[in-house]
């Protein structure tokens, strides 16, 4: 705007869009002082700066989350993953962007001083509170980005404990399972070993018996005959338990193998189940636990003060022609709407001075109505009377007529 004393210098279009990120009015600000049109400018800047952090955190939160597990250093990207991270990304931004205009927006300035008084600074509470948990939710991701070789080298650490540590379960599990199918076999290799053994010692005695070591006379004669049915019997019980537990053997050895198989098959999935600890929750401790305390808590600081920003530089702004433009702005639409505010006119039950706001147009407009009905109300009234009139004097000329009617 062009002036005798002072022109306003003609923004640019980036400085158009960084006054409406700031929720600022552009009307007046090419209209206010160029020192205005940079403080809008700056407040924009730090919104859509802190709503692109977001997106980029969030997105890459999301593929954390989401990307397929493997080890923590053969980490492939997905692309189908990464697109849909995008997408959900520039929502994410967008979100925070939104949230954080509103913030900004809806902070006033105070008194217009530069102090902070306690009444400002509490009745900025909840808008610093707001701020805090989104600066937290766009300090984590970023942070476990920071260090990811760091993260990435104690998560393969963490990934291979975890490996042998199912190892080690794994067996132990199929060790105790498999010590009962071998006590089965065992007993029945016991008992087949002790049959056995007595045939070899029959087969000797048989043996010696013939050949004459025995201290008998050689030759198959009546001791001889008789240990021969001891050794025919002997064999016969091996047959028999043979057929006997020929099924139960089977069935043992089956299980045997299978169990055998089954541990192979566990064991193969060791890697697969050390490789889903690659989630965003066990990142985060592993950054803690690298970075430390106070790195992370400095990181975490560093994105409250970006985003807790625009609330306090609002509260310590002084008035300038942007603010007063501002209220004359709102004072002419609230005057062409008839709307009229009388300022502490009156104090509530607590203490507080209240203003009154006076609704010009609605009081015309209910003024409007009641005279429109009172005017109604008489007129209704006089069509009444004239209503009677007519009826009397019907009435007075044919008294029989109405009579009959009855």
């Amino acid at each position: 705007m062009k002036r005798d004393y002072y022109e306003s210098p003609k923004a640019g279009w980036l400085m158009k869009q960084m006054w409406t990120a700031a929720g600022g009015d552009r009307y007046l600000l090419e209209r206010a002082t160029y020192s205005d049109q940079i403080k809008y400018m700056c407040l924009g800047g730090i919104v859509f700066a802190t709503g692109a952090m977001a997106g980029i955190a969030g997105g890459y939160a999301y593929y954390t989350i989401f990307e397929p597990r493997s080890s923590a250093i053969e980490n492939p990207v997905d692309m189908g993953v990464v697109m849909t991270a995008v997408v959900f990304g520039i929502l994410w931004g967008l979100m925070i962007f939104n949230i954080d205009r509103f913030i900004v927006t809806s902070t006033g300035k105070g008194d217009g001083t530069e102090e902070i008084t306690w009444l400002e600074f509490k009745g900025a509470i909840p808008r610093i509170l707001m701020g805090a948990i989104i600066a937290i939710t766009i300090s984590k991701p970023v942070e476990i980005r920071m260090f990811k070789t760091e993260i990435d080298a104690k998560l393969y650490e963490k990934q291979l404990e975890l490996q042998k540590e199912f190892e080690k379960r794994t067996t132990a599990n199929f060790e105790e399972r498999l010590k009962i199918v071998e006590a089965d076999l065992g007993q029945i290799a016991n008992e087949r070993k002790e049959i056995i053994d007595r045939i070899k010692i029959a087969e000797k005695e048989y043996t010696d018996q013939l050949q004459g070591r025995a201290g008998a006379p050689a030759g198959d004669g009546k001791l001889s005959q008789a240990l021969k049915q001891q050794l025919n019997s002997l064999k016969s019980d091996l047959d028999r338990f043979d057929q006997i537990n020929s099924e139960k053997l089977k069935e043992s050895e089956t299980k045997r193998k299978q169990l055998l198989a089954d541990k192979d098959i566990a064991l193969s999935k060791n890697v697969k189940v050390a490789e889903g600890l690659d989630g965003l929750l066990e990142r985060i401790k592993l950054a803690h636990e690298v970075a430390g305390f106070w790195i992370t808590l400095f990181i975490t600081l560093l994105f409250m003060a970006i985003e807790l920003t625009p609330v306090f530089f609002k509260l310590m702004l002084i008035k300038s022609p942007y603010d007063y433009l501002a209220e004359n702005r709102d004072e002419l639409i609230k005057a062409e709407k008839g709307i009229e505010i009388q300022y502490d006119f009156y104090t509530d039950k607590e203490g507080v001075e209240r203003h009154l706001v006076i609704n010009h147009e609605a009081h015309r407009m209910i003024y409007e109505k009641k005279k429109v009905t009172e005017i109604q109300k008489e007129l209704t009234d006089y069509a009444i009377e004239k209503y009677k009139e007519r009826e009397k004097k019907k009435i007075d000329d044919n008294l029989d007529d109405f009579i009959k009617t009855i």
